[in-house]
């Protein structure tokens, strides 16, 4: 014997015809074999709530079924047609909004109800691709910009009718911007709410269309935008400029527009987050007498006093002196030089006599490295 219907449906006898078609969408969209292949038991479960749907949403049959209970709707018994397991999911055409089940579980793509569709919907977002200098993403730049996209039509204000006449009011969906078609389907017949194929989903039909947009309310535009970059933004960066994307539909707001950034490359310094960097090259006498030589960064040249014995790839750091923090500009990254050892070419006969003279005076207690190197050779080898 078949559950009570009233239980299928998780409702009292005494429920009203809008809270038995609530239940019914409910249960619809939890069991809805689409939504789980393969499942028999759920498919089991689809076919018996429309089975009760069938059966509570007709006042005859209810009424049979109140008094007689299943037997009452047995189509083999004295009560006459009803729904049983025969006629593919409850045999008759219900009012179920494949949409609305489906929207309910992956938020939209598969049709959705009238509401949604012909009320206010947010234009569509636009990126656009932006090439910074090295400097202009350190410090920030205003720049100016061309972006082509579609806007509202002005001639017909984005109504789509020559001016002087309104669209009228689609005779099919009667601005509803939905229409219903009974489809039959593997599980049987189904009420399907789609898209008013008259109006498009519009609510509304054009007799004369705008010539200017030829109906559409939009046209590729190209505008001109100013925006200012702050300091220190980064190649993917993104930079939002509100309400400059394209215009939403039925009265809805303006999309957005995203700046995406790309930082070329620099010269001479390099970029690790807010933290820059270069390398210097020194001499040998730099680097073995020292002295005060000038470090660049990207806010000018620093004085820094080279200590004696500077060894080939030493860095030093200098706080503070890196990139400004998009987030707070007064913190600053860091900037590391790295000291490079030239060594001299094209020496001289002179020079090179001068360079051995000086070599020849230096001893081991002189090449510290190289002193422990050969040391570790001897541990290895003998």
């Amino acid at each position: 014997m078949p559950r009570d219907y009233y239980e299928v449906l998780g409702v009292s006898k005494s429920a009203s015809d809008d809270e038995i078609k609530k239940a019914f969408r409910s249960q619809a969209k939890k069991y809805h074999p689409d939504l789980h292949p393969g499942d028999k038991e759920a498919e089991a479960k689809f076919k018996e709530v429309n089975e009760a749907y069938s059966i509570l949403s007709d006042p005859d049959k209810k009424a049979k079924y109140d008094r007689f209970g299943h037997a009452g709707v047995d189509p083999n018994g004295f009560g006459g047609g009803g729904g049983g397991y025969g006629g593919g999911y409850g045999g008759g055409a219900y009012d179920v909004d494949l949409g609305d089940i489906f929207n309910s579980f992956f938020g939209g793509g598969f049709g959705g109800s009238s509401r949604r569709r012909t009320g206010p919907q947010k234009g569509a977002d636009l990126k656009y691709h932006m090439a910074l200098d090295f400097m202009e993403a350190a410090f920030g730049v205003t720049k100016t910009f061309q972006i082509t996209k579609e806007d509202i039509c002005k001639s017909c204000n984005g109504s789509g009718a020559q001016p002087g006449t309104t669209p009228e009011t689609c005779p099919t969906c009667r601005g509803a911007g939905r229409v219903q078609q009974q489809t039959q389907t593997l599980f049987g017949m189904t009420m399907v709410t789609k898209a008013c194929p008259t109006c498009s989903g519009r609510g509304t039909v054009i007799k004369t269309p705008c010539t200017q947009c030829r109906g559409k309310g939009r046209l590729k535009t190209m505008k001109n935008l100013t925006v200012k970059i702050p300091a220190g933004v980064d190649t993917g960066d993104l930079l939002p400029v509100r309400n400059e994307g394209e215009p939403g539909t039925n009265g809805g707001p303006y999309g957005d527009l995203y700046i995406e950034f790309k930082v070329k490359s620099h010269e001479v310094f390099d970029r690790n987050g807010y933290n820059t960097s270069c390398s210097v090259p020194i001499t040998f006498a730099q680097a073995a007498l020292g002295g005060e030589i000038e470090v660049p960064t990207i806010y000018g040249k620093e004085k820094y006093t080279l200590k004696e014995g500077t060894q080939p790839g030493d860095t030093i750091t200098l706080r503070s002196k890196g990139i400004p923090n998009k987030s707070n500009p007064n913190m600053k990254g860091d900037h590391v030089v790295k000291f490079v050892l030239e060594v001299p070419t094209g020496l001289s006969r002179e020079q090179k006599q001068l360079l051995n003279q000086f070599n020849e005076t230096l001893t081991e207690r002189n090449y510290a490295k190289r002193s422990q190197f050969f040391q570790k050779l001897k541990n290895i080898f003998k």
